[in-house]
């Protein structure tokens, strides 16, 4: 019967070795820098090793989370760590980072890499574009059902990519990847690990006495794992490197016990009550077995093991006898679990050397360790000229690498080196590459990478005006306005599809562009879409409709969801997928965008003006707001519902909620982005500021026409102080925090 991995969150040693001891087949885990869980203890890298050499020897895989937008300035630390992960045995790298993907695609074949859930894949486009970039398995999205997860899986196959689902643990309201509400209100981005979770915080009473509307219970697929199974999934996958030892080791041995079972007899075990004994929001599978409902979200945001008990127990007697007895037993389990992780090390293992060797014969160097015994030849003879003599000293120094790896050096015995004998250092690297591989640190014929520079140009340009649109209404301005007129489509055109056909071939300069978010369907009619109307150029942020342009050579332009935050991520999408352009993320500081390079016949955009949108949800917030009939969230929903409310946060900040049709619910800022001071930079590599006249209601007050809005920015472009006033005076209040913050 076919193997399917229970992968598990490693926040520290601790939980690594607890998720080991409870069975489970791979583990994920960061280091202290470039993983989107840095509130997390997190491990360094002399740990990894260990972590490595543990997990392996009890049949573990490690894979490793380098999975945040990586920041033009890191690159060469970046680089530094891949060379030295690339040296080592972990079994994979987890990335987000369009650029890190192209980086290891490009340079790093030794590691395997594996897309993350921020990538936020829901159509087969997605993964054939990861597959073009030799992705080996991808975190589908978590908000997929069992059939569209089951559709995913074996277009996976096809690819010879493995799938992945979450299984367990938090979820996040918004779609992954493309939620800034935490980058606007904090300067926290999600997007770098630093989320601040104001999905979890407490706002105003809604209308329907919703104090936390945007809290979800956990996910939890127990009772799934054969509907899983079934659907070809390779990999289960539980959320919590936030989360302790003893939680972990508690949910992984449960959900372990579930697909053995599962394995062994196909059936499943309905005891789950262990669950709930750890930290949890209340348990739902909802999004897996598609019922999208209010009944996902709990009114309260700490852990339910506790809380449960009172919703199953009448009497005051008997609930406190239970929440002690609950309490005891957390602590049986901590201990236990304490005591088991305790026997499990991950210290550095002493390596001996016996070095002997005279002039005129090669030299040898014998190697024991607790697992390890050989011997290793130079292929040069020594002699008794160089530049520097073998003495313990220099030979530590030129095989210092070991003390880098899971071992170091315990002895080094010279007694046996007869007389002052010298050896060239590029032979000692040589021996000590052979020891590293035999010991099983590295892997055959690995060298250390330097990165090609970027073919660039940021010559200055005079930036033009282009306008983006997202209603019909808006069309006619097409005829009024020499800018470039871009349409946002809905995600959802299957029922409106021949009339936006009819508009872009009457309008045949209108340019479509296409959203983040296009479930299978939603993405099998936006491609009818694109070959019945035949665009010249279109934008997307939507990488399964960037691959669809790509191999059917059209000409397109990578759009800000896209998350474009470093030169190799433009070098990405320009040499992997031949994109004409891309936008630049709106969460970048002006200094952070200042070190970007522009490829050469390649433009660059950028967003100055547009209501500021925070996350894009599979979730209804209607019914958290002011109130839904609908028990469940249906295609009907997306397609046809129009609804507006509002959520007040306790700092007193007001969010709003838009439905319209064709659309998923979002939720916007309370005030529009403007960003005039990008326009004087004295550094200028924009081709064109696109400004975002789709009517969003927010704070923002609009006093005057689409046209005068047109020839405010027209005349901004131009250096003209007069129109940055009277643009500044006619859009009122706005903001560019996350200009002036960055990520």
């Amino acid at each position: 019967m076919r193997e399917i991995e229970l992968l598990a969150p490693g926040g520290d040693v601790d939980s690594i070795k607890a998720a080991i001891i409870a069975g489970a087949d791979a583990i994920y885990c960061g280091l202290d820098k470039f993983n989107a869980r840095n509130r997390a203890a997190n491990i360094n890298f002399d740990e990894l090793n260990g972590v490595i050499r543990l997990a392996h020897s009890h049949q573990c895989q490690i894979f490793l989370t380098l999975n945040i937008l990586i920041l033009e300035n890191e690159i060469p630390a970046l680089v530094q760590l891949l060379n030295k992960l690339s040296h080592t045995n972990i079994d994979g790298i987890i990335v987000q980072d369009l650029g890190l993907l192209y980086i290891l695609s490009s340079y790093f074949k030794t590691l395997r890499i594996h897309a993350s859930t921020q990538m936020t894949t829901h159509n087969a486009g997605q993964l054939q574009f990861l597959a073009h970039m030799d992705v080996e398995r991808a975190n589908l999205c978590r908000e997929l059902n069992l059939a569209e997860i089951k559709y995913l899986s074996t277009q996976a196959k096809k690819h010879n990519m493995q799938s992945e689902v979450f299984i367990h643990g938090s979820q996040c309201v918004s779609f992954s990847g493309i939620c800034y509400m935490s980058s606007v209100m904090s300067g926290h981005s999600g997007n770098r690990g630093r989320c601040s979770q104001p999905c979890r915080d407490r706002y105003a009473s809604t209308q329907t006495a919703r104090q936390y509307p945007l809290n979800l219970k956990d996910n939890a697929g127990y009772h799934q794992i054969g509907a899983l199974y079934n659907a070809g999934v390779d990999s289960l996958k539980i959320e919590g490197r936030m989360k302790k030892y003893d939680y972990i080791y508690t949910v992984v041995k449960t959900y372990k016990k579930q697909i053995e079972n599962w394995q062994k007899h196909q059936e499943l075990l309905h005891e789950k009550e262990m669950l709930y004994k750890v930290f949890n929001r209340d348990l739902s599978n909802g999004y897996l077995t598609n019922k999208i409902s209010k009944e996902m979200f709990i009114d309260n945001p700490r852990d339910y093991s506790i809380l449960r008990l009172k919703d199953q127990t009448a009497f005051n007697s008997t609930l406190t006898r239970q929440q002690n007895e609950l309490y005891d037993e957390k602590e049986n389990i901590k201990q236990l679990v304490k005591n088991k992780i305790q026997a499990y090390s991950i210290e550095k293992q002493p390596v001996r050397l016996q070095i002997s060797g005279e002039s005129g014969l090669p030299l040898r160097i014998s190697v024991q360790t607790t697992d390890h015994s050989f011997e290793i030849h130079s292929t040069i003879l020594l002699h008794h000229q160089g530049n520097e003599p073998l003495n313990e000293h220099m030979l530590l120094k030129r095989l210092k690498a070991i003390n880098n790896s899971l071992y170091y050096i315990s002895e080094i015995n010279l007694d046996k080196l007869k007389g002052r004998l010298y050896l060239p250092f590029k032979e000692l690297t040589s021996l000590k590459d052979q020891i590293l591989y035999l010991l099983g640190v590295t892997k055959k014929n690995t060298t250390s990478v330097q990165l090609a520079p970027i073919d660039s140009i940021n010559q200055i340009t005079a930036p033009s005006l282009s306008v983006i649109i997202s209603s019909q209404q808006d069309v006619s301005l097409i005829s009024e306005t020499d800018s470039p007129l871009y349409f946002k489509l809905p995600s959802m055109l299957r029922h409106q599809l021949q009339a936006y056909i009819d508009i872009f071939k009457e309008k045949s300069n209108l340019i479509p562009w296409f959203p983040t978010v296009l479930m299978e369907d939603e993405y099998t009619t936006a491609i009818e879409f694109i070959r019945k109307v035949q665009p010249k150029v279109m934008v997307t942020d939507n990488s399964g409709i960037a691959f669809f342009a790509y191999r059917n050579g059209i000409k397109w332009i990578a759009g800000p969801a896209m998350n474009i935050v470093n030169s190799y991520s433009l070098q990405c999408v320009k040499e992997k997928f031949n994109a004409s352009g891309a936008f630049i993320s709106n969460e970048l500081s002006r200094v952070q965008i200042k070190g970007i390079h522009k490829p050469t016949d390649f433009k660059l955009y950028y967003s100055i003006y547009h209501p500021n949108l925070l996350m894009t949800s599979r979730q209804c917030f209607t019914q958290q707001t002011i109130g839904c009939p609908k028990k469940f969230v249906d295609s009907y929903c997306i397609d046809q519902c129009e609804k507006y409310s509002t959520i007040t946060h306790s700092t007193g900040d007001t969010f709003f909620i838009e439905k319209t049709k064709g659309n998923y619910h979002r939720i916007y800022s309370h005030q529009h982005y403007l960003n005039t001071e990008i326009v004087d930079d004295k550094h200028q590599k924009f081709d064109s500021f696109f400004i975002d006249l789709s009517k969003v209601k927010t704070d923002t007050k609009i006093k005057c026409s689409n046209i005068e809005l047109i020839q405010h920015f027209t005349q901004i472009l131009k250096g003209d102080s007069e129109a940055k006033k009277l643009c500044h005076h006619d859009i009122h209040p706005t903001t560019n925090k996350q200009f002036k913050k960055g990520i």
